[in-house]
């Protein structure tokens, strides 16, 4: 029988390291993070493709394919639930009631011989112990929420367009109304209209089930509409995190001003927008100290030795050593422009 131990959190990750092993090299994927979302809210987590958004977020549910992927070390709980002490049997009736994932891929998160109604009554059967036929019904109502009329509820995912896809996978992860959500970048292969339907069914869900979401996403326009809280992940590592004002307004990182100096905004007048310079490091040869250093206009000889995680306030932390020092402030540079 599960055993929910009661806590104020939803997801609650500690000390998490994930890497990649083949016998050639090791990939440094997940690097000792800290994660922790409140129930009822809603995670935007963002950084450059590579930085272990991904991989992080699919070891919640205990979907880091092993091998060659190998969970170090970490506490993984969510909504009370230590995910780590599961067992198959019991991972199955975790999975898409209290924690489900709207994949990126959704042409590879479905099963290619079963009807979309199939997949989307699997879950419900399990988890709400409706008989085959009341789950096909449940199916068709789901469908209909995200905008596919319920009468193709027996064709074949190869008969939907990409967006349409998108749109089944997210239908399958609401089916049974999960306690977390997590959405790898849900809205990528949807048009605007659909977008919106798609973002305003998410709040729906959050206000009406009180449903705790975790959203990947390289939009910040989106993460600014939906977010209750923002963690910056950079090389496999949480570099900024605070709430939606910490990071829009009062962002400390070199890497997450590289993010907002990237974007267009129509307030500045620029010939050409400012992209961060050169790449992320190799995940196989990773820096003894800061990640971002290679690529930081602010970089000086202390940068050289591992970050300590620096809070100022009760919400806000950042992964940055210049802030040590005296004279230093990239907020003060901010308020000079």
């Amino acid at each position: 029988m599960l055993e929910h131990k009661n806590t104020e959190y939803a997801v609650d990750v500690e000390d998490l390291v994930i890497h990649y092993e083949t016998e050639g090299s090791t990939v440094k994927a997940v690097n000792s993070i800290d994660l922790k979302l409140r129930k009822k809210s809603i995670m935007g987590i963002v950084g450059e493709t590579g930085a272990g958004k991904t991989t992080a977020m699919l070891s919640l549910l205990r979907l880091v394919p092993n091998p060659p992927g190998v969970v170090k070390s970490g506490k993984i709980i969510v909504n009370g639930i230590d995910m780590q002490a599961l067992s198959q049997k019991e991972l199955s009736k975790v999975r898409g009631k209290e924690i489900a994932m709207i994949f990126q891929d959704p042409m590879s998160s479905l099963n290619p011989v079963l009807t979309i109604g199939e997949q989307i009554a699997e879950s419900i059967v399990l988890h709400e112990r409706l008989r085959p036929a009341a789950a096909m019904d449940r199916a068709r109502e789901v469908l209909e929420t995200v905008g596919i009329p319920s009468e193709r509820v027996h064709e074949y995912p190869h008969q939907f367009s990409g967006g349409m896809r998108q749109r089944v996978g997210i239908a399958i992860a609401l089916a049974c109304h999960p306690a977390v959500l997590i959405a790898d970048e849900p809205t990528t292969a949807l048009d605007v209209t659909i977008q919106a339907q798609v973002l305003k069914l998410m709040r729906e869900l959050k206000n009406q089930y009180d449903t705790s979401m975790l959203l990947i996403t390289h939009d910040l326009g989106i993460v600014a509409e939906m977010c209750d809280e923002v963690v910056v992940m950079y090389a496999g590592r949480i570099v900024e995190k605070g709430t939606v004002e910490d990071i829009f307004y009062r962002y400390k990182h070199p890497y997450t001003e590289g993010l907002f100096d990237s974007l267009p905004n129509i307030d500045r007048k620029v010939h050409r927008l400012k992209p961060i310079k050169g790449q992320m490091p190799d995940p196989t040869n990773l820096p003894e100290g800061c990640a971002f250093a290679p690529r930081c206009p602010y970089v000086r000889e202390a940068c050289k030795s591992p970050q300590k995680a620096q809070a100022f306030s009760g919400t806000h932390m950042v992964e940055c050593c210049a802030y040590e020092e005296s004279g230093f402030s990239l907020a003060s540079k901010k308020e000079a422009e």
